[in-house]
């Protein structure tokens, strides 16, 4: 029985970081970690910088997500963020909520 209750909480937190997984994939697919790393500013801010800086911003999804997509500058410093016209808008929302979530 014991084994059975550690192989549920096993599975239960594969299951749950399985999104993070999948977001960070994503992001390596569409480029992201070229200029962003999870944690450290590397060309553009960290996501976690990001996260922090956007906390409790309810219009920042929207935001964000016309900055993915279009590009902008100014927000971090001189350095433009280039359009990601590449990236599809659905994959831009999840790259977006998982920024927001925190990126780990």
């Amino acid at each position: 029985m014991k084994s059975v209750v550690i192989s549920a909480f096993i599975a239960a937190g594969v299951l749950a970081s399985a999104p993070a997984f999948a977001n960070k994939d994503l992001a390596t697919k569409s480029s992201c970690f070229a200029c962003h790393a999870v944690d450290k500013k590397l060309v553009g801010p960290s996501f976690q910088e990001i996260a922090k800086k956007y906390a409790g911003d309810k219009t920042a999804e929207a935001k964000l997500v016309e900055k993915v997509k279009k590009g902008g500058s100014g927000t971090w410093g001189a350095i433009p963020m280039p359009p990601n016209v590449a990236v599809k808008d659905e994959d831009i929302k999840t790259l977006v909520k998982w920024v927001l979530a925190g990126a780990k």
